[in-house]
């Protein structure tokens, strides 16, 4: 009995180690109208605090997609057991 609970616990631990989050938030919206170009900005950290040279900024976000009028912010996130997060900021617009 014992060696079957031992097994049923690697098991939801392997389980849990695989299993990951994602969420899209949107952030923000404006008047103008909704454009064809996206843009993205990414940052990962590890433990939650530890960022190196990450940038997610809508600035960078329109940036990278050529954007000068933005439509609107949504932003993404993944979390892998608070070891890897992932955030993303999607810019669309012209």
């Amino acid at each position: 009995m014992r060696k079957k609970i031992n097994k049923f616990f690697a098991l939801l631990a392997a389980i849990a180690l695989l299993t990951s989050c994602s969420l899209t938030l949107p952030v923000t919206a404006t008047s103008n109208p909704i454009g064809t170009k996206v843009g993205t900005a990414q940052a990962t950290g590890f433990l939650g605090i530890l960022f190196f040279d990450a940038d997610a900024s809508i600035q960078t976000a329109a940036k990278n997609g050529g954007i000068t009028k933005i439509s609107t912010v949504d932003l993404k996130q993944k979390n892998v057991l608070n070891l890897v997060i992932t955030y993303e900021t999607i810019v669309t617009g012209e």
